[in-house]
């Protein structure tokens, strides 16, 4: 800890203060918003205030919208109202906007007022005050927020007493009240007791007990609760009683109990949340005539009625009436409508308010000295003490119970009293108005002039100019100090450093220490008063949020993972003791405290974050600097920051206003992540295909990558295959499981990623995409990745080419009835040494086109004869590539073309076996003719000898056959029949064999 807050370098301290300077030259919005939670009621109003500062022009009028976040949808803002667009809320708030139930108004330029006249429970939500950027530039922030929520009314009063009551005057009047809330929230309570007079508009109260337990009586009930007539006792929990004694005709009306449920606001400001009024209770006082009270004389006199400030003023009050002796009266003597003291019926003295000081130091006396005599003293008089007085005397009629009713009051005629200036001079001299901080030290001084003997002080304060003065402190004229009241537990002083000169000095002064001060001065010969004068002050506590101002500022608050950051606090304004807390906001909710430092010193740090940041302090004359430095910022550090500031006051905290939230942003690194790929690749079908992407540029050495394989096919494009950082691999949904195990990716060093399709098919054709993602660990030990690199291979898969090829020989034949002949089908070439052969003979007749199968051997070695020659047929494979068949016992319906046809089929995994191939052989055209020794017209003649012979028998068969024919005709009846043909019979060849077979 002492490390980090070591005091900077002086070259580091130049160059913050050359960053501060230019800093300070730019203006810097500023959006302030009512601190929350706000809670408040149903169906009561609403009001949040908002502002803004720190535009170039101060003055120009800025445009504001308020929006709301609702709890149930805390990622959705629903428009409210705007300054400048009357059509800007949604219409779930329009309408209460078009009836003013909603309004938004502005109190200056630069300042607004929110209001719901009604809140409604789903108004609940985080509320959004934001003003137009009417500037070119965006510098600082725009927007506020501030929470709101909604509870229910649980405020409860009542009132057990009658709806009416009847009393005589001077009785004594008892009601109670019972209040009680059970909100949640911690509230505090203020009751109120109020009187409605007849014909009057508002009720006047009557005293009231605040919020802070504190009594007041209200305007025109001083006086009684002074005397003790007026009290309000709280009995239990929540029981309020008032009790007035001597009811006067003028309490005639009608009396409630109100009640009021007070919430303090986050700025430590209290706001009634609600309110709650009991039934009324109608009082009805009846007057009471005493007997012989127009016999009642009051007379004043004044001893002496011209006299110095100073002297001693005595005003007698003389009460004269019949049967004196058995009657009992008060007598007050007032001066300008105000009470200076009155003896009550038994002898009891009270003081005015604004003369009870004065009787405590024993300036004012009073007491009945006769049966019918009433004397008061004033000692020494004060020039402020001329004017009229007049004595008042009340009859009191005793009841049996010992308590007095008081009668109707009978005023004396008015007597003058003159008051000058004394001879002595004494003149008193003061400073008419005064500023100091909070927490400073209050001192005044008061200079005395003309003095002629020994002097005593007495310090005064009132907070208003409509209350009374109360003693702080006074300094007898032996030196004696008397501390008064609540300043007793203070620390206060009264000195006398010169002779001529008084000093009150009060430490630590608060905002409740504002007011009146009043200095007065008695001077004195042989313990008597002979002169007194005062002085007063008008003093202002400046709060400490008005001088200590909370600054957050950074020269580098968008940086990359990585980087460091320093932010600074400045807290500008005195020296004082104060907490200074960092806090993070990561999201638009939550509001994280990184750390707290202590006045003393201490430092607190939130769970896990003492190793990503470092705590520097700096002090100057006029600010205290606090760094805030985040040594390799990562996104962990990323989020708004703010400092704010608690000072120590009286033992407790009061918190300053906090500093501008600063955005910091921590950017990814600029990726420099590079791949090859070939860009085409053709191959055949059944083959191997490997599509190699490799990475040629990296960003870092210890880069892990996520490649995704996209095959895009027509339009669409879908995930083919991926594998995350840690090489686990996917398949994409498309890919059907029978497909997976032809799929494989692997990487290499490199590093490369490969993709293999073993065993290609035409669908595998497309336009494969490798998507590379690479991952970077952050400081924190926190993975991130980077933007995707792509490279495209577009694969082809095609037929392999036709290599089958088989003789073509075109021959003629020429054979005899019962001979033989074959018919090769040899292959030449072949497109795969693992092809298999479906070998077909076909027959048609020289004339027609018509062709028709008469065996087949297919490639799995079984034999198919659809001739119907039966065992006529032989069918050889002498070698792999060599075919035949031979035709035997030919006959005369034999003759015609014959040619084979042969089918290449290659494996084809997964479905077995594909035809790759057809190819024709050359014709074979057969004569077979009806003598047995034909030859082949394609062989050479040998001599003539031999083809006279062969004439001569074709001559002697061709006689033979016309014979024989013209016999079968005779017997037919002229019906001709054709020989028995090859073909006769027709035989239905099978199917050839598909893929599955």
């Amino acid at each position: 800890m002492s490390r980090s807050l070591q005091s900077c370098s002086w070259r580091t301290n130049l160059l913050l203060c050359l960053g501060l300077f230019l800093h300070c030259g730019e203006a810097k919005v500023h959006t302030e918003v009512q601190a929350g939670p706000l809670y408040r009621v149903v169906g009561t109003p609403l009001s949040i205030s908002c502002n803004v500062s720190g535009f170039i022009n101060p003055n120009a009028k800025q445009e504001f919208e308020f929006r709301v976040k609702k709890p149930a949808n805390p990622m959705f803002e629903i428009n409210i109202i705007s300054t400048g667009d009357n059509d800007f809320g949604y219409a779930v708030y329009l309408d209460r906007v078009r009836t003013k139930e909603i309004t938004l108004t502005h109190v200056s330029p630069t300042a607004v007022v929110f209001e719901i006249q009604s809140l409604q429970k789903n108004d609940e939500g985080e509320f959004e005050c934001s003003v137009k950027n009417s500037e070119n530039v965006y510098l600082g922030t725009y927007s506020a927020q501030t929470v709101v929520k909604v509870i229910d009314n649980s405020l409860s009063v009542s009132s057990p007493s009658s709806t009416s009551l009847s009393y005589d005057e001077g009785d004594a009047l008892t009601l109670t009240c019972q209040a009680s809330s059970n909100t949640v929230q911690h509230t505090h309570l203020s009751i109120a007791w109020y009187l409605r007079k007849d014909g009057e508009g508002d009720p006047r109260p009557i005293i009231s007990l605040d919020r802070d337990f504190t009594l007041s009586p209200g305007p025109g009930f001083e006086g009684r609760y002074q005397a003790g007539l007026v009290r309000l006792d709280k009995i239990g929990e929540a029981t309020y009683r008032l009790k007035m004694d001597k009811l006067e005709v003028s309490d005639q009306g009608q009396i409630y109990c109100q009640a009021r449920e007070w919430i303090q606001d986050p700025d430590r400001s209290w706001y009634a949340i609600t309110q709650a009024d009991a039934a009324e209770t109608t009082l009805i006082v009846r007057a009471r005539v005493l007997p012989d009270t127009s016999s009642v004389a009051v007379r004043i006199s004044a001893q002496p009625a011209t006299l110095q400030e100073g002297q001693e003023l005595s005003l007698s009050c003389n009460i004269d009436t019949e049967k004196l002796e058995e009657r009992f009266f008060s007598v007050a003597w007032r001066k300008g409508g105000v009470e200076l003291a009155r003896i009550g019926p038994t002898g009891i003295l009270s003081l005015g308010p604004e003369y009870s000081v004065r009787g405590k130091e024993g300036e004012l006396r009073a007491a009945r000295v006769g049966s019918k005599d009433y004397r008061l003293i004033l000692q020494p008089v004060r020039t402020e003490d001329h004017g009229e007085y007049v004595c008042r005397a009340w009859p009191q009629d005793r009841g049996q119970d010992g308590a007095f009713t008081q009668g109707a009051a009978q005023d004396s005629s008015s007597q003058l009293v003159s008051i000058s200036a004394a001879e002595s001079g004494l003149s008193l001299e003061m400073q008419n108005s005064v500023t100091v901080n909070e927490r400073d030290k209050l001192v005044l001084t008061c200079k005395v002039h003309g003095v002629n003997g020994q002097l005593s002080v007495t310090w005064q304060h009132k907070a208003t100019s409509a209350a009374i003065f109360t003693n702080v402190i006074s300094l007898s004229q032996e030196g004696v100090m008397e501390t008064a009241g609540e300043f007793s537990r203070r620390r206060v002083r009264a000195t006398r450093p010169a002779t001529d000169t008084f000093t009150l000095e009060l430490d630590e002064v608060t905002p409740s220490d504002a007011g009146v001060y009043q200095c007065a001065v008695s001077e004195w010969k042989t313990n008597s008063k002979t002169n007194s004068r005062s002085q007063t002050a008008t003093v202002t506590v400046a709060p400490v949020e008005s001088y200590v101002k909370v600054n957050l500022i950074s020269r580098n608050s968008i940086v990359t993972v990585g980087d460091d950051v320093a932010l600074m606090c400045r807290v500008k304004g005195p020296h004082v003791p104060i907490t200074l807390t960092w806090s993070l906001q990561r999201d638009a909710t939550n509001l994280d405290n990184i750390l707290t430092l202590n006045y003393d010193g201490a430092v607190s740090w939130s769970a896990g974050v003492e190793q990503s940041y470092q705590l520097k302090v700096e002090n100057t004359a006029s600010e205290v600097r606090h760094h805030l430095l985040i040594h390799g910022a990562s996104q962990r550090e990323a989020g708004s920051y703010q400092c704010s500031a608690s000072v120590f006051i009286e033992n407790a905290y009061k918190r300053l206003p906090a500093s501008n939230q600063l955005a910091v942003k921590v950017n990814k690194p600029v990726s420099k992540l590079d791949l090859s790929s070939a860009p085409a690749l053709t191959s055949n079908i059944d083959t191997d295909i490997e599509i190699k992407c490799s990475v040629i540029s990296k960003t870092t050495a210890s880069s892990h990558y996520a490649v995704t394989w996209l095959l895009q096919q027509q339009a669409e494009k879908q995930i083919f295959i991926s594998s995350d950082r840690d090489a686990l691999l996917t398949f994409g949904p498309q890919v059907e499981p029978s497909h997976r195990q032809r799929i494989s990716m692997k990487r290499t060093k490199g590093p490369s990623f490969e993709l293999s399709i073993r065993q290609a098919q035409i669908s595998d054709g497309g336009s494969y995409t490798c998507e590379v993602v690479e991952w970077l660990q952050d400081p924190r030990g926190d993975w991130y990745e980077l933007s995707p690199v792509s490279r495209t291979t577009n694969v082809t898969v095609l037929e392999p080419e036709n290599n089958l090829s088989i003789e073509k020989n075109e021959l003629e034949l020429n054979r005899s009835l019962s001979q033989d002949f074959t018919i090769p089908c040899h292959i030449t070439s072949r497109s795969s040494n693992d092809s298999e052969f479906q070998v077909t003979w076909f027959w048609q007749e020289v004339a027609e086109t018509k062709q028709l199968p008469i065996f087949i051997a297919y490639r799995d070695a079984t034999l198919h004869d659809s001739s119907g020659m039966g065992d006529r047929l032989r069918f050889r494979h002498p070698l792999p590539n060599q075919f035949s068949l031979t035709v035997t016992k030919l006959d005369l319906g034999d003759s015609g073309l014959y040619f084979c046809e042969v089918e290449e089929w290659i494996p084809s995994l997964p479905h077995g076996w594909r035809k790759v191939a057809v190819e024709k052989s050359g014709n074979l055209t057969v004569y077979v003719n009806a003598e047995g020794d034909a030859r082949a017209v394609t062989e050479p003649a040998c001599n003539s000898g031999i083809y006279i012979a062969i004439l001569v028998a074709f001559a002697l068969c061709a006689l033979v056959v016309i014979v024989v024919l013209l016999l079968k005709i005779c017997r037919s009846n002229g019906a001709k029949k054709s020989e028995k043909s090859l073909w006769t019979e027709q035989v239905a060849l099978n199917s050839k064999p598909g893929a599955e077979d």
